[in-house]
């Protein structure tokens, strides 16, 4: 039997993955979360085999919450499923702990593949994600300059992409204030860009927002 966390901010999405997965008779729903602040105690009171997370969760994002889970939980399986463009944020979930990441766009045979997949201690990505890996773009792409970014880079860019400040910044990501500057520095020379109104637009010129 394959325990299942879902966590995810929207009721009819939670609901409906765990309406489609109680049909299988080897997986098994033992969680519905709306925040990933609350992922923490949860795993901690259950067995948790599998978590189906959302990236935008409120109180702590997706990425911030998959480091921390994966660091005291490692048998624990993270399947990132997010409305954000996958070309984008798989390779962060990926380098972030998670072992699969499927756009929200996906089927629920797609679902239920990686579920298994990841269970078994494999990496599941899409067709498309794959062929993304395999495959060398050689034009300038949204996938090219995100492959710039670190996984803590990307977050940091993420929560100054809605107003966070850096010290709600150094807060949210358990680091000083000093360490954001420093990021956002990076993120300045990477994107090539001179204040934050433009490293802002940059970013969601290219999607990574």
């Amino acid at each position: 039997m394959i325990n299942i966390l879902i966590v995810d901010s929207h009721p009819i999405v939670r609901t409906g993955l765990e309406l489609f997965l109680t049909n299988k008779p080897d997986l098994k729903v033992i969680g519905s979360l709306g925040s990933g602040i609350e992922i923490f105690e949860f795993v901690r009171r259950h067995k948790v085999d599998v978590i189906i997370s959302e990236i935008d969760l409120p109180e702590l994002n997706g990425i911030t919450a998959l480091r921390a889970i994966k660091k005291e939980n490692k048998s624990v399986q993270v399947l990132m499923f997010s409305h954000q463009p996958e070309e984008i944020y798989a390779i962060s979930t990926i380098k972030a702990g998670a072992s699969g990441y499927l756009n929200k766009g996906a089927s629920m045979e797609e679902i239920e593949t990686a579920i298994r997949r990841i269970s078994n201690g494999e990496t599941s990505l899409s067709e498309k994600m794959d062929k993304h890996f395999r495959y060398e773009d050689t034009r300038k792409s949204r996938s090219r300059m995100f492959k710039k970014l670190s996984t803590r880079e990307v977050e940091v860019l993420k929560l100054l992409s809605i107003g966070r400040k850096n010290k709600e910044i150094a807060q949210e990501l358990d680091i000083n204030e000093k360490t954001v500057s420093t990021y956002k520095a990076r993120l300045f020379k990477k994107l090539n860009v001179t204040n934050i109104v433009d490293l802002i637009h940059q970013a969601k010129h290219h999607n990574l927002t």
